[in-house]
């Protein structure tokens, strides 16, 4: 039998029940308030950057690693964006938005793949010769390309729409 994880049964349950209300509210539609799509994207960055400036200078190799992660967050991001409903209401012009099906998938298999790929590399770490909190950042990288670029591409379609609503 394996050995219980050095947080025990918490390091999974905690995560699973936040996956679950996210993927809860997801399949709700919302009211969408472009002037405040903002927030979340500053909120990850301020984060991110606080983090970075704790930890010492990455290695050239996890440079490159973290661009990669980036960038793939950069396109799940977008991608997820695109499969998000909007719609406007003609007379009050108030928007809203609900996360498709594929979308909620897409978070689902992606926290899944995170978490299984956080226990591989946590393990295997010194084999990989990475450190623990290089592969962090990484998936931290991803995170941040997700999030800003998921709400970019809301809020640029978001305003496109509202602006046609607005014309007629």
């Amino acid at each position: 039998m394996p050995p219980d994880p050095p947080g025990g049964a918490w390091t999974y349950l905690v995560p699973l029940v936040v996956l679950g209300l996210i993927l809860l509210r997801g399949l709700r539609t919302r009211t969408l308030r472009v002037e405040r799509m903002w927030i979340m994207p500053a909120l990850v960055l301020l984060a991110f950057g606080m983090m970075l400036s704790r930890l010492p200078p990455p290695r050239p190799g996890m440079i490159a690693i973290g661009l990669a992660a980036l960038a793939l967050g950069v396109a799940a991001g977008w991608w997820r964006g695109r499969t998000t409903t909007i719609t406007v209401d003609p007379q009050t012009h108030a928007l809203t938005s609900k996360v498709s099906p594929l979308g909620v998938l897409l978070l689902a298999g992606l926290f899944a793949v995170r978490y299984g790929l956080r226990d591989f590399a946590g393990a295997h770490a010194g084999a990989m010769h990475v450190q623990p909190t290089e592969i962090s950042e990484a998936f931290l990288l991803f995170a941040v390309g997700l999030v800003c670029a998921q709400r970019l591409e809301m809020w640029l379609r978001a305003r496109r729409m509202l602006a046609a609503a607005r014309r007629g």
